[in-house]
């Protein structure tokens, strides 16, 4: 699929106007990067999308439309996430996270955060304080790997096996993945038209729109910052109690960032008063996780009609496994990603695919979603939600096809799309936005702060 029918068939599906595709320049062809797979094309469409769908947004807040243009590299070195601080490439990856061999096959282990680690290296025998990772490899090699995902599973830890796509297709959980679209835009209840900011010629599509961003690790911070960049209000929160990783320097450009505890009544309470003020609410806990807290999309509705909620999950709403935990590369390992690519180079050795870019397009298809459903809202009225699901964004991509020796490009080189900013973590080298608005450019009016440096109040 090309980009333009990619981009034509998500804007299909979220019920926008087709005029506005006039508007939109995509060039450039994969491959891009190394890979069988359409990860250029991946990018430049979930790019595309989320910066069409904000600039039709100002046009019914009354601006003229505007032309959108993305280069298909540009766009896919966005979503390598690469960045340096004070010229130096942060540690991304744990030394006991990848993929190992089991007695009968491989598994990918996910071990960023120690409870993870330590929770998988237990299950194995292991001593957190004094085991190597050859013993993690030694120890594997005793166990069938649909058996340790399921061990891993049970105890609320994140391991996949790894599949082929025949495998995954086999699966309840990957029937029930192909039977979803990419994303999904539902009314939830009932709301006049929301009056919002009056928008100035030249300001950003997203300007006056303020959005809670409850999200962490890559997919939601992602679409928060996408969000940032088109000139949205976000505001980061995050829970004082909980790790993060070393990227949340680069997602958190032109955002603001708050602490605020839901394990308490006081903090439930202050999130409450940032919702009466929030046109977008943007979470990417495990399922249910919010809803525990009192913070459903439902209630969400109830407490401030017109509100889009906007939901990440790692495998869906359906099936087995909609309640699991997991991670892009995970993600990949499970549903056939890693298997293909390796015999698409010919060695049959597992590989990852050149980006996270489930994640990445995930991201960028969350603030598609919340400005299409903030346009319906306008015409409309309603509350609604927007659910999407790594899993169902890896679907797309392998719906997107396969790219015929696309494992000989080479890595182009990040150097002319690359901005140097300051930040509360240093001097961040980073990746600008790859959407090129004619008339009000993307990009960061506030720059990356550590968590809790910003107070939780609009």
């Amino acid at each position: 699929m090309n980009p333009f029918d990619a981009l034509n068939a998500l804007w299909a599906l979220a019920g926008l106007p087709s005029q506005a595709l006039a508007e939109i320049d995509l060039t450039g062809q994969d491959p891009v990067f190394p890979s069988s797979f359409a990860v250029g094309t991946a990018a430049q469409a979930s790019v595309a999308a989320a910066a069409l769908a904000a600039c039709e947004l100002a046009h019914a807040r009354g601006v003229p439309r505007q032309r959108v243009a993305v280069d298909m590299a540009h766009a896919a070195a966005e979503c390598t996430g690469g960045f340096t601080l004070d010229g130096q490439a942060p540690e991304l990856w744990d030394p006991f996270a990848g993929l190992y061999p089991c007695a009968d096959g491989h598994v990918r282990i996910h071990t960023n955060f120690q409870h993870h680690r330590d929770g998988a290296l237990r299950l194995l025998g292991l001593g957190p304080a004094t085991a190597t990772r050859a013993d993690a490899q030694q120890a594997l090699r005793g166990w069938k790997a649909l058996d340790f995902e399921q061990a891993a599973a049970e105890r609320k830890l994140v391991a996949t096996a790894l599949r082929s796509f025949a495998e995954w297709d086999a699966t309840p959980q990957g029937q029930a993945v192909a039977a979803q679209p990419p994303l999904t835009i539902t009314r939830i209840g009932e709301a006049p038209p929301r009056a919002l900011p009056p928008l100035a010629a030249d300001a950003r599509p997203l300007d006056g729109l303020r959005v809670l961003d409850l999200t962490r690790i890559l997919a939601g911070p992602v679409g928060g910052r996408a969000l940032a960049s088109f000139g949205a209000d976000v505001m980061l929160v995050n829970s004082p109690q909980l790790p993060n990783i070393a990227a949340i320097a680069e997602t958190s450009r032109g955002k603001r960032s708050a602490h605020v505890d839901l394990r308490t009544e006081v903090g439930r309470e202050l999130l409450w008063r940032l919702v009466d003020g929030a046109h977008v609410f943007s979470q990417g806990y495990r399922p249910g996780g919010l809803a525990a807290l009192g913070f459903s999309p439902e209630a969400l509705a109830a407490r401030r009609p017109g509100i889009v909620a906007v939901s990440l999950s790692a495998y869906g709403t359906h099936g087995p496994w909609a309640d699991r935990r997991g991670f892009d590369s995970l993600v990949q390992t499970a549903m056939g990603f890693n298997h293909a690519e390796g015999e698409a180079a010919g060695d049959g050795q597992p590989r990852a695919l050149p980006m996270q870019i489930l994640d990445q397009a995930s991201g960028f298809f969350m603030a598609f979603g919340a400005a299409a459903a903030l346009w319906r809202q306008q015409r409309e009225g309603g509350s609604w939600h927007v659910q999407v699901s790594l899993a169902q964004t890896g679907h797309w991509l392998r719906g997107l096809g396969r790219v015929a020796h696309g494992l000989r490009a080479g890595k182009p080189d990040l150097t002319p799309w690359l901005a140097d900013e300051s930040s509360g973590f240093g001097r961040l080298r980073a990746v600008r936005p790859s959407a090129q608005l004619s008339r009000t450019p993307a990009g960061y009016a506030r720059t990356s702060v550590p968590p809790g440096t910003d107070e939780p109040n609009w």
